[in-house]
């Protein structure tokens, strides 16, 4: 492997973005955060060291989120982010050698969304940037064979957004794509604290709460979670306990909205394919189906099977990282549909 990174694969999400490098695998796998100076707009830090600053910066530095519900909202400080990453991933020499990208974004991206992502990767130091559809990369790296005939059903939980979609003979048939995933699960955890035990808590303990006992389901047994948080009357520090059958209560109407928009998805999809599906099973990916019992909630739910893939979290980059070991294959077939 030589010094230089000739291809590099984003998978550049609303909350994380991992990067994988072929012969070398995930080097990255950092928030997808930029601190910046006000009013001058540098960049101060980037990922992991820019999350840190969260709640605890000055009022002269903002941590920002460049992207939101998956598409960019700040073109500037995505460029920063993908300079960073792309830098990064090369190694610091690699103005001599810009690399090839494959970029994830969301199957609902619009034409002008989709130019600002390639533009924005080109400017960053990119030689030529390839935009894939999430879904076909979560279903690539979740090992479900996406050329073949028969019809797989992907939910891909991520930060910003969760798709669904039904994959068949390489392409999307079917897909819906909404804005309830892992932001949307942290909001509905704080919220429930400050509504139930009157605590403010910050999202990065939200986070943390969701990480340790999230649970789709209520569970006789049931696991429990200390927490601090500021009292809303007194405003002075609170320690509670809460249990994964509150978070369950938490989640519930989110992971409804995910399993109505599956049911919408399989609305419009041929029978022949839902018939596959329902003798396969639906596959989880993405950082949110990571959530205790979620698989059960979906059979609960809708009567169809369903199994979380493995290494949830990395399955849209190791779809990148598919992508770019056969580069020629899928610039002829997969790179060139819009």
């Amino acid at each position: 492997m030589s010094l230089f990174t000739k291809k590099i694969g984003i998978d550049l999400g609303t909350a994380n973005t991992v990067v994988f490098v072929p012969g070398r695998g995930f080097i990255i796998n950092e928030p997808t955060i930029v601190a910046l100076s006000v009013p001058d707009n540098n960049v101060l830090a980037v990922g992991r060291e820019a999350k840190d600053m969260i709640g605890k910066t000055p009022s002269d530095i903002i941590a920002y989120k460049p992207l939101k519900d998956g598409v960019i909202a700040d073109y500037y400080i995505t460029k920063a982010l993908l300079r960073y990453f792309i830098n990064k991933a090369s190694g610091t020499l690699n103005t001599f050698f810009k690399p090839d990208v494959v970029i994830s974004v969301p199957a609902g991206i619009t034409q002008t969304e989709r130019r600002a992502v390639v533009n924005a990767a080109v400017e960053a130091g990119a030689r030529q940037a390839h935009i894939v559809k999430e879904p076909i990369l979560a279903a690539l790296g979740a090992g479900i064979p996406i050329n073949s005939h028969s019809g797989n059903m992907i939910v891909n939980i991520g930060g910003g957004t969760s798709e669904v979609a039904v994959v068949s003979l390489g392409g999307i048939v079917s897909w819906a794509s909404l804005r309830v995933a892992g932001n949307k699960f942290d909001v509905a955890i704080s919220e429930y604290v400050k509504k139930k035990y009157g605590l403010f808590i910050g999202e990065q303990t939200a986070e943390k709460v969701k990480i340790a006992i999230s649970s789709a389901i209520s569970t006789r047994a049931k696991n429990e979670y200390e927490l601090r948080g500021r009292d809303v009357s007194s405003g002075l520090p609170r320690d509670i306990t809460i249990t994964s059958n509150e978070i369950a209560e938490a989640l519930h109407p989110h992971l409804l909205a995910i399993a109505k928009s599956v049911q919408n998805v399989f609305n419009e999809t041929p029978p022949e394919l839902v018939a596959d599906i329902m003798e396969k099973g639906i596959v989880l990916s993405g950082g949110g189906s990571q959530i205790k019992n979620l698989s059960q909630f979906i059979k609960k739910t809708l009567g169809v099977n369903a199994y979380v893939a493995e290494d949830p979290l990395l399955c849209v980059a190791k779809g990148t990282g598919l992508i770019l070991s056969h580069l020629d294959v899928y610039k002829r077939t997969l790179l060139n549909k819009r």
